[in-house]
């Protein structure tokens, strides 16, 4: 059955009549601004402004050659994320895609092509996929979480603490989800440093077909050694889920996975560190040994989410949104950065920080809000709480502005968070010793507790490696003393 048009669209399979107003909005005779250039990256703000002028919904590349619509407006993107009568997240619908417009190599088909998982589907099969996701994620314990984040961010800190500066990007933010990953998805070494590099090439449009088969074939080698070999952990689990997941979409669920739990979870971890170590209303508690930790990220969440531009959606027939024609297969991307930073939310706000206010966007909203945003916040807040505890005395090695920040159409991330500190002494070796023995995440099932505990080999250290190099290769070389 056709879905009806909204906000007063032309019947599906019609357009406006000529002269409409509504061709104002099409896309052939706009301009198009870049997301993907050094200067979007240093300044996304700039272009969020001169978006708007163009309506809640603006034309834009995403590289080159690949053209959508940016949702740059909060309560359109409200009605987008909400209405799945009219938009659809199933990639197959992308018009450009489909009629070769936009080429086989193209550097963001990695992240917008469709993959049978809950992020690219539709209807009874989303809800299918999603609930696989939701279960086998309920089993992770909050608690064991909490103590094995410590843990690692511990032995990451003994790590660069006497050297009195560091990379917080590459030392640390980096590398904590590596090791929560490793742990939660059952993943051994020899596994994940092939899909981290996949992962990494991915987010940064690098050679993305050699990344995309290099995280296939990664993610295909987990699967079989879980099918072989089950676990107390998020692979196995979602193996066993009575959803029956096909291993085509086994596959491309932990791809999903992994992808939420690395690049956006070291953003959201080091944006928020940069937030603290710069902005004087943070600044403040922390000299009077006040951690304002969640203020933070609830700051961040709103102004620099880990993923500014995403959550793509395809209009499933012609249709109009506020006088701007919307074709059938349009992408459009909802900037969760510019609709939060929306002036038409300016009197909602709080004054100073937003504590406390979470109806900022950045996990999403509607059938496709983030199933894991309790996992990832509590990560990201253990990882600094016990950063900031250790060495309260951090601080930026330059000054905020002259931070570098990646480009990219999609994420907000930094290219590198350098700090300085006193010296501080490393913890008692038996921290290393806890993290590589200790107990992981627990599985929640009646009377059961604990999880299978992570081999020696499988502990990194620091990660201040050239990515071609392999981010577990130089952690295990690290474990050697090498």
């Amino acid at each position: 059955m056709t879905s009806p048009p909204a906000h007063g669209a032309p019947a599906p399979g019609t357009a406006p009549p000529p002269g409409c107003p509504a061709h104002a909005g099409a896309p052939a005779g706009a301009p198009a601004a870049s997301l993907y250039s050094p200067e979007f990256a240093a300044d996304p703000t700039a272009t969020y402004e001169r978006l708007r002028a163009a309506g809640p919904l603006a034309p834009v590349e995403l590289t080159p050659g690949v053209r959508a619509r940016l949702v740059v407006g909060y309560e359109a993107a409200l009605h987008v994320l909400r209405s799945p009568e009219t938009f659809s997240k199933d990639a197959r619908l992308w018009a450009d895609f489909a009629n070769g417009t936009v080429p086989p190599d193209s550097p963001v088909l990695p992240m917008m092509a469709f993959r049978p998982n809950a992020l690219f589907t539709h209807g009874e099969e989303h809800r299918r996929l999603r609930e696989a996701i939701t279960d086998s994620l309920a089993r992770v314990e909050a608690d064991a979480l909490r103590g094995y984040v410590e843990r690692a961010a511990e032995m990451l800190i003994d790590r660069f603490a006497p050297a009195g500066r560091a990379d917080l990007l590459g030392q640390y933010a980096r590398v904590l989800p590596l090791l929560v990953f490793n742990q939660m998805f059952g993943c051994p070494p020899e596994i994940g440093d092939r899909l981290v590099q996949g992962m990494s090439g991915i987010f940064d449009g690098v050679a993305p077909e050699r990344a995309n088969a290099l995280l296939t074939g990664s993610v295909l080698e987990l699967v079989a050694l879980k099918r072989a070999r089950p676990g107390p952990d998020v692979t196995s689990w979602l193996i066993a889920h009575p959803a029956g997941l096909s291993d085509e979409e086994l596959l491309h669920t932990l791809v999903v996975l992994m992808g939420a739990g690395t690049e956006p979870e070291q953003n959201l971890i080091a944006n928020s560190l940069r937030l603290l170590l710069s902005d004087d209303r943070f600044a403040g508690d922390l000299a009077g040994g006040s951690m304002p930790v969640e203020d933070a990220l609830d700051e961040v969440l709103w102004t620099d989410p880990p993923m500014a531009n995403y959550g793509v959606h395809y209009p499933m027939y012609d249709t109009v949104y506020e006088g701007t024609v919307l074709a059938k297969g349009t992408p459009l991307v909802i900037s969760f950065a510019a609709a939060n930073n929306d002036p038409a939310l300016a009197a909602d706000r709080h004054a100073g920080t937003r504590a406390g206010n979470r109806a900022h966007l950045a996990w999403s909203a509607g059938p496709h809000v983030c199933p894991a945003q309790g996992p990832a916040r509590l990560i990201a807040g253990v990882a600094i709480e016990t950063l900031l505890d250790r060495l309260p005395d951090l601080e930026l090695a330059v000054p905020a502005a002259e931070l570098q920040w990646r480009p990219g159409p999609f994420h907000r991330a930094l290219a590198t968070l350098p700090v300085r500190f006193p010296p501080a002494s490393a913890a008692p070796a038996t921290s290393a010793l806890a993290l590589a023995f200790g107990p992981g995440p627990a599985a929640r099932r009646p009377g059961e507790s604990g999880g299978g505990p992570p081999r020696a080999a499988d502990v990194p250290g620091t990660p201040d490696t050239p990515r071609g190099r392999g981010v577990w290769a130089g952690l295990r070389a690290w474990w050697r003393g090498d």
